[in-house]
Formats: structure tokens, C-alpha cells, sequence
């Protein structure tokens, strides 16, 4: 961002602020002092007034656009079913026979247990009563379901039974479900006790597989849960833009396009 737009009221600075988050994926402090012509400090105040009617969400230096509120999983589950099958399968076909995997609550990761191939082996661990429901009559595999108070919203178990459940597991990857995705601010969650499972979960998991559409990629919600590292595997749609990606592949994160849909071409490795 090179534009200089001095004397401008909050208000103005705060619209131009929310026009190049969305042209830009990402805004820093220090540059949009430079822009407008004023102190960090103003700036700061900018993006906790935008933060605060969530028209972003406040990092290190800057701000992101907010994740997506895309409602209960009732409804999430009928949104994009093609795209999100298409990472399903991307994602199953890269799972070990007889591996323990933990697939984390979402209409996504949904969609990697209804594509998972039935007598693999695998123990399956979930926090998602529709995951385990999804994997019931699918024989040759073990499933375990976590215990605890079932969130209507996420469609999760959650709360201090399910944390003290997931303590003691280890699974050899981890399905995480994301509400925003960020190579620097990480993997976060709108909810704050969604984060604290999904943080445990990410502490103990050999590694991380995390599905996103396109609309999550360089986003941020409120809490925290774990960092972009070399545990990392993301799956992406076949059409995620080359500059969303880009920082992860700075990363040197393994990122695997979906098939389009229709298309006879597998899912592919990008890097």
C-alpha cells in the first residue's frame, strides 16, 4: 500500500481500512501510519474500533479479515457440499491404514469421515456425535467418540469431561476444523472453549491436517489455537488463489489443491 491519504477523519480512515482489507488480505500498523499521515497510536485505536464491530481481527502488527460466521453446522453442512466433499476425499486418501486419526467437529472434516474407505484399520477419534454417526456402519474401523455437553451450534462436545477425554489421546494426525486460517496468526476459533480443545488436541497430535475453503485462508477469529508449523498439511480447493497461498509456502507447508468439481483429475501436492 503506497497510497498517502492524509487529513482524513476516523471514520474515513476506518472505510479506506476496511476497503484495503479486503483487497489486501492483511493491513500493518506502521504502513497505514505512514498512509494517513498520523501515529501508530491512532492507528491502533482505528483497528480496536474496527475490531470491536468486527470488521476485522486485531495481530502482531496489524489486522486480518475476520473469519466467516457461517452459522450452526445444520446449516454449514448445506452450504458448498460439492467443494467440501472434494477436500474430504483429498484429505481421506492421504490417511494411513491402521493409523489413529482425530477428526475434530466441522462440516468439512464431516465430509473427510464420510469419504474415509471402509476396512482401513483405523481408529477413529472425534468430538462430533454426526462424525461418529457418519463412520457407524463402516466396518473395520474403531470409533471413539469424546464425551461431554454437546454445543448445538458446532455440533461438538466440549467442556472440562471432553478436555479431560482428549488428555489422554494421541492420535498420529489430527483433522483440525478451522474457523480462520493465517500462515502468521495461525489456526483460530470463535469460540473460546472450542480453542482450548483444539489447542490441547494440536499440542498432542504427531501431525496436522487442515482443511480450508477459500474464504477462511488468510483470515482470523478471536482465540488463538496453534501456529502454522512444520506439522502442518493444508488442503485447499482447486481455485484458492496463488497470493492466499503464498505465505504458507514460506513456510514450506505441504498444500494439496482438491480435484474441480467434475473434473477426472485427482487432487495434487502444490508444494
Amino acid at each position: 500500500m503506497t497510497e498517502v491519504l492524509p487529513h482524513l477523519m476516523a471514520e474515513q480512515r476506518q472505510a479506506v481500512i476496511r476497503e484495503w482489507l479486503k483487497r489486501d488480505g492483511r493491513v500493518l500498523a506502521a504502513q497505514l501510519a505512514a498512509n494517513f499521515g498520523v501515529s501508530e497510536d491512532t492507528v491502533r485505536r482505528d483497528l480496536r474500533e474496527l475490531a470491536g464491530r468486527d470488521e476485522c481481527r486485531r495481530v502482531y502488527g496489524g489486522a486480518l479479515p475476520p473469519a466467516p460466521l457461517d452459522g450452526s453446522l445444520n446449516t454449514r453442512r448445506m452450504q458448498a457440499q460439492d467443494r467440501k466433499a472434494l477436500l474430504g476425499h483429498a484429505i481421506a486418501r492421504t490417511l494411513v491404514p491402521g493409523s489413529s486419526v482425530f477428526i475434530d467437529a466441522g462440516s468439512t472434516n464431516l465430509a473427510v469421515a464420510e469419504a474415509l474407505p471402509p476396512d482401513s484399520g483405523m481408529t477413529v477419534i472425534t468430538n462430533a456425535p454426526s462424525i461418529a454417526c457418519a463412520l457407524q456402519d463402516k466396518s473395520g474401523l474403531s470409533v471413539v467418540l469424546l464425551g461431554g455437553r454437546l454445543d448445538p451450534g458446532s455440533g461438538a462436545c466440549l467442556g472440562s469431561q471432553t478436555l479431560r477425554e482428549a488428555e489422554r489421546m494421541r492420535p498420529s494426525v489430527l483433522v483440525l476444523g478451522v474457523c480462520g486460517v493465517d500462515a502468521e496468526a495461525g489456526v483460530t476459533s470463535h469460540d473460546l472453549e472450542e480453542a482450548d480443545l483444539k489447542s490441547l488436541l494440536a499440542s498432542r497430535a504427531g501431525e496436522i491436517v487442515l482443511a480450508a475453503t477459500n474464504e477462511k485462508i488468510g483470515t482470523a477469529a478471536s482465540f488463538f489455537v496453534a501456529p502454522i508449523d512444520r506439522r502442518v498439511r493444508l488442503f485447499v480447493e482447486h481455485d484458492c488463489p496463488a497470493e492466499a497461498l503464498a505465505p504458507f509456502e514460506g513456510l514450506d507447508i505441504p498444500i494439496t489443491r482438491a480435484a474441480a468439481p467434475g473434473s477426472r483429475i485427482p487432487a495434487r501436492t502444490v508444494r
